[in-house]
């Protein structure tokens, strides 16, 4: 499939996994940091979360972003691992808004379980079992029912801040408007083969300006429900650029999947 943009353009630009764990490792120096931004709008340009603020964020070794399912099990995207099986070679950092913080919490992964559909009829979901479950976790919970999947979303992760850019060590927040499927699309291109009830879009169609960008695959999307508490509808797949008009961001269909994540994540 196509649908790889964020994870496959951090591999493009020569990061690669090592690299990427060199960057999610903290690599870069403190002054290296973007300022803090006020307008609590975008990703590319900053908008920094603050500490506590997305509790739940995981930030993956490979260059992915992640949520804690349970306090033991992180859901991602498939696009993110290779296959399903035993792995520990991943690092999982939670707890932290900034990546070099002492008081980050690193845990390694066991096991690794990837949706058995993405290849074939959509689905772009992973679990990865950590080895420990996290001290203190807040978790963040999935919609079951397609009745959140449309007004205002907030994505956040550690990716780039402009398209083709470095990854960062402050977590970055931004919110996306909720696209129709007929209207995304309708832009064209990979768009046009949209998986109807598998993914989502979401951004500013005529204008951009605000999006996930590389290096922020497998990190939710999420929103207040009606009782004003967080839950996820989405997860960073695909799209075309960052933050570009006329190619919204296209995230995995939560609600289509929960039961399976459930029952996934029940044997792992």
């Amino acid at each position: 499939m196509a649908r790889k943009r964020w994870f496959t353009l951090l591999k493009n630009a020569t990061l690669g996994v090592a690299a990427a764990t060199a960057l999610a490792g903290l690599a870069a120096p403190a002054d290296a940091a973007p300022p803090p931004s006020t307008d609590g709008t975008q990703v590319i340009g900053g908008s920094r979360a603050a500490q506590g603020e997305f509790p739940w964020m995981v930030r993956l070794s490979m260059g992915c972003g992640g949520a804690l399912y349970t306090s033991q099990i992180v859901l991602t995207a498939a696009h993110c691992v290779d296959r399903t099986g035993s792995n520990t070679s991943i690092t999982a950092t939670t707890g932290v808004v900034d990546l070099q913080s002492s008081s980050a919490k690193k845990v390694k992964s066991t096991y690794v379980y990837r949706s058995p559909t993405y290849d074939t009829t959509g689905g772009d979901w992973a679990l990865i079992k950590l080895a420990a479950p996290v001290s203190g976790a807040t978790t963040l919970p999935i919609a079951s029912t397609s009745a959140n999947n449309s007004g205002t979303f907030t994505v956040a992760g550690w990716g780039a801040a402009t398209e083709g850019g470095a990854q960062q060590r402050y977590l970055l927040k931004t919110q996306v408007p909720f696209v129709s499927d007929a209207t995304c699309k309708a832009q064209g291109g990979e768009y046009s083969g949209l998986i109807a009830n598998a993914e989502i879009c979401a951004g500013n169609v005529e204008s951009g300006g605000v999006d996930t960008c590389q290096g922020d695959s497998g990190g939710p999307m999420f929103r207040r429900d009606n009782t004003n508490a967080w839950v996820q509808v989405g997860i960073t797949s695909w799209g075309i650029g960052c933050a570009r008009a006329h190619a919204p961001g296209v995230y995995t269909e939560v609600s289509s999947f929960a039961s399976a994540i459930a029952s996934a994540a029940s044997k792992i």
